[in-house]
């Protein structure tokens, strides 16, 4: 879009945000917009109408096209050098790299209670989401000193990776293009013994429902075993429901216990969902995977953009959102995110205070399906 004038670009980006919401129409026929094309051209009509000029003089294009731009972000502790705000990270809604890093900023009161002193894996897109892409883990020499780190342990020796505990680390991560970052299910004082189990529904398609159904299923036998449950659409294509934990289980009792859980919610609903992990074998059903629930695994960051058309967000609900109509993984956005966060407090906002007892809940486990099971002798 760089070959539009900064006030035309202006109009054209708001055009193209109605038409990914689908609220865009022809101001000529009333209809609704359906293609790139012509949102393109609705925008162009508009900045033609407040007598915007469509394009920069070729001066001006060249001068930006050479022009290698930094900016300085200063907080409380550290400052940030911004490479480069204008590069395009979203190409099919215009987004910049930004744009990017001020929804990360705005974000970080909210995000940071539920990444800080966790293990972070970085999804970095240099060139943005149609470029190369790769997981990053260990921390890069070039990091400054002030990122904390922590040494972890792997089965061959150790490396050093680090935590976001304060904005200045996640503003430093996006300029990096790390556009999501990942993080561990435990807290780095106690690595092996996680505070967060996590399922992930994984549709073989693009059907909600049985993804809305089996979330709460699960949240429905973790209740009754006491455990509460969290609900996040993934930004991708599923939901994740999280239980707090007191951390009285390492890894394995925690991940023993999920796959009991996820392989009896299959077995409620043998044609929507299953624990099978060969995709050919899924047929359409949804995937309920525990297997994130492992030392040095890790699930995508609540309020973390994804690397997908449109820069979907990873969004704590409530449960009583999940049966609204239009909801979908990818409903809420680096551009909607915010006004969400205005109309509503944080659903996650109590998740610390309220950790259960994995060991206690499979006692209770037990007993209810052997109850179940002699319920259906007699």
């Amino acid at each position: 879009m760089a070959k539009y004038s900064p006030k035309t670009k202006k109009y054209v980006q708001q055009a193209l945000r109605k038409y990914e919401r689908g609220e865009l129409q022809s101001g000529r026929t009333g209809r609704r917009v359906m293609s790139r094309r012509q949102a393109i051209a609705v925008g162009l009509s508009e900045a033609r109408k407040k007598g915007a000029k469509a394009r920069q003089p070729r001066r001006q294009q060249e001068k930006l096209a050479g022009k290698k731009t930094e900016t300085l972000r200063h907080y409380s502790s550290h400052t940030v050098k911004i490479s480069h705000p204008e590069k395009i990270f979203f190409p099919d809604s215009g987004i910049t790299k930004g744009d990017l890093i001020n929804y990360y900023e705005q974000i970080a009161e909210t995000m940071l209670p539920h990444v800080r002193d966790r293990v972070v894996a970085m999804h970095r897109f240099p060139d943005g989401i149609k470029g190369e892409a790769f997981y990053q883990k260990e921390v890069p020499d070039y990091f400054p000193d002030w990122i904390e780190r922590t040494n972890v342990k792997k089965e061959k020796g150790s490396i050093e990776q680090l935590m976001i505990n304060n904005i200045e680390t996640l503003i430093y991560l996006a300029n990096q293009a790390c556009i999501t970052p990942h993080i561990w299910l435990s807290r780095v004082d106690r690595l092996n013994d996680p505070d967060r189990m996590i399922f992930d529904l994984d549709p073989s398609d693009g059907t909600f429902g049985p993804i809305r159904d089996g979330a709460k299923l699960l949240r429905d036998v973790l209740e009754e075993v006491g455990l509460r449950s969290f609900v996040m659409t993934t930004g991708s294509r599923g939901l994740h429901v999280v239980a707090p934990l007191d951390r009285e289980a390492d890894f394995d009792t925690v991940r023993n216990f999920a796959r009991q859980v996820a392989e009896w919610v299959a077995s409620q609903q043998p044609k929507q969902l299953t624990t099978e992990q060969r995709k050919e074998k899924r047929g359409k059903r949804v995937f309920v995977d525990y297997l994130r629930n492992s030392y040095g695994q890790h699930g995508v960051a609540p309020y973390a953009v994804r690397a997908n058309p449109g820069a979907p967000v990873a969004t704590p609900l409530g449960w009583d959102e999940l049966g609204k109509r239009g909801l979908h993984p990818r409903k809420y956005t680096l551009r909607n995110l915010s006004q969400r966060l205005v109309n509503r407090d944080d659903p996650w906002k109590e998740i610390k205070k309220q950790p259960g007892s994995v060991i206690k809940a499979e006692r209770k486990f037990r007993a209810l399906i052997g109850a179940e099971e002699r319920k259906d002798e007699r």
